[in-house]
């Protein structure tokens, strides 16, 4: 969907930046450092999945280009999927990277199937995560079965040489309720 369909594009806030928090169990959620992938398996006591949704080449949306500091209108490598706990979607995430810098880098995201990006990225010393940004993601950017108003967002560059990969994730209210917090 482009930008200009949205009325008010999202401003991405770090920690320091984001006022009003939310309620210190959302804010642990939406900025803690280690691996999503692993505190949602430990959290659906090994029924975690990931369900593949999108993969290909597109456009990558303006907000993405800026984060990734490439031309606006560059083409990237865009994975959307559905974080799963129990069968439930708990996160949908939508990872990016420039095709400019994808290719000839080794990493093959086209293969990655139902297997977690997060843990590739954390298992591979060579990747940098920059800072955790959050934003209310736009409800327009969502699967139309999981839209929403004023869900939470997060998302994080991970880096290695000239490769950046902008991994967002957006936690779904079903996730909310089995961690028993009020977001």
């Amino acid at each position: 969907m482009p930008d200009a369909a949205l009325a008010h594009p999202p401003r991405w806030l770090t920690a320091a930046q984001l006022h009003p928090a939310p309620c210190a169990g959302v804010r642990d959620w939406l900025f803690d450092q280690g691996s999503l992938t692993r505190r949602l398996t430990a959290l659906s006591q090994g029924t975690f999945a990931v369900e593949p949704l999108v993969q290909g080449w597109q456009v990558l949306r303006a907000d993405e280009c800026t984060a990734l500091d490439v031309p606006a209108g560059s083409q990237g490598w865009v994975r959307e999927v559905y974080l799963r706990g129990y069968g439930d979607a708990w996160v949908f995430a939508r990872s990016v990277a420039a095709r400019s810098a994808l290719e000839g880098s080794g990493l093959a995201l086209g293969e990655l199937g139902s297997r977690s990006l997060g843990e590739l990225l954390f298992s591979d010393r060579a990747f940098v995560r920059g800072p955790i940004e959050v934003t209310r993601y736009p409800a327009a950017w969502l699967p139309a079965e999981v839209r929403a108003e004023r869900l939470w967002g997060r998302r994080s560059c991970f880096r290695r040489g000239e490769l950046g990969v902008l991994v967002a994730e957006v936690f779904l209210p079903a996730l909310w309720h089995k961690a028993e917090l009020d977001a």
